[in-house]
């Protein structure tokens, strides 16, 4: 494609070498240096110049440095004259923190949508958002993808005769439901509370499950709290089989090994947005990428393609 420069950030080169792979385009190089006073200062090391510039960063830990880097790098590219810079974001962190539910809290989300537009985002392309309200935090266009299709083409290699979808929450209900129709099973939820970060209670499913192979689906897994405290419900209730699928694998603190090590999991699904440590890989795991719709997708904002079309097909 002419006139395209796609740089990364350090958080996920991995996918941004895919994505530019399929594309058949390079990945420009970034410097990166830190001075003594511990600033960061970003080169991009191509010509930007009237050029539709794609810089690929998801929110990752460490999630404060990265966020740094790309509006630094959203800086240099406008100060390079771009004719439109757009941020790939496989995975927007703050998309957690969506609202005021305690006295005197940020709103995370909203401050940092306004801080990539003050930056230089003139688009924004994101893959599931944990709250999908995030979108209109943003004043610049948003293409919200979620990686439902890939998990769905994963799921229909097993018998799924018996099967149904079940969110741990109702929050996600909408998702899971989606994702039930792509399967052409039916779908549940659990009954969620949280009191802590990683202190959740699931009272109940809604739903049918005893007997049923499950497949759970959650936006993003990251301490896994929420997960294991659904297969105990599930187990309770007498499920057959159960996999787990996410959009979203952050598995922090061992999460992966804690879900890995249940007898009853015989599998866990994500996809690549976030970077997942070889060291952490568990052999029940298994990562799908995402790089062929990020970078239709791309393709399609470059050339002034409907990307709601390629989603809704």
């Amino acid at each position: 494609m002419r006139d395209i420069a796609v740089f990364s950030g350090s958080a996920h080169p991995e996918l941004a070498a895919e994505i530019c792979a399929q594309l058949e385009v390079p990945l420009r190089p970034v410097r990166t240096q830190r001075f003594a006073n511990d600033c960061i200062e970003v080169q991009l090391q191509a010509n930007c110049r009237q050029r539709d510039v794609f810089l690929i960063q998801p929110l990752v830990t460490p999630v404060q440095e990265n966020l740094v880097e790309l509006l630094l790098m959203l800086d240099a590219a406008r100060g390079a004259s771009a004719a439109r810079t757009t941020v790939v974001m496989p995975h927007y962190a703050y998309a957690r923190s969506d609202k005021k539910d305690a006295p005197r809290i940020s709103i995370g989300g909203r401050l940092v949508a306004d801080l990539l537009v003050a930056a230089g985002a003139n688009r924004v392309l994101a893959m599931t958002l944990h709250s999908p309200q995030v979108h209109g935090f943003f004043s610049v266009p948003v293409d919200h993808l979620h990686a439902l299709r890939e998990l769905a083409g994963h799921f229909r290699q097993h018998d799924l005769g018996n099967t149904t979808v079940v969110s741990p929450d109702l929050g996600n209900a909408k998702e899971a439901s989606h994702f039930a129709r792509l399967l052409g099973v039916p779908v549940a939820a659990g009954a969620k509370q949280r009191f802590a970060d990683d202190k959740v209670t699931i009272s109940s499913v809604i739903g049918e499950v005893a007997g049923r192979d499950i497949i759970v689906l959650d936006d993003e897994i990251a301490k896994g709290s929420t997960v294991l405290e659904l297969l105990d419900r599930l187990r309770e209730l007498g499920a057959r089989t159960i996999r787990v699928a996410c959009t979203h694998g952050l598995f922090s603190s061992g999460a992966l090994k804690r879900i890995g090590d249940q007898p009853d999991v015989l599998e866990i699904v994500c996809t690549n947005t976030v970077p997942i440590p070889a060291g952490e890989r568990v052999p029940k795991l298994k990562v799908l990428s995402i790089a062929p719709a990020l970078a239709e997708a791309m393709r399609r904002i470059h050339n002034g393609e409907s990307v709601s079309a390629l989603f809704d097909a």
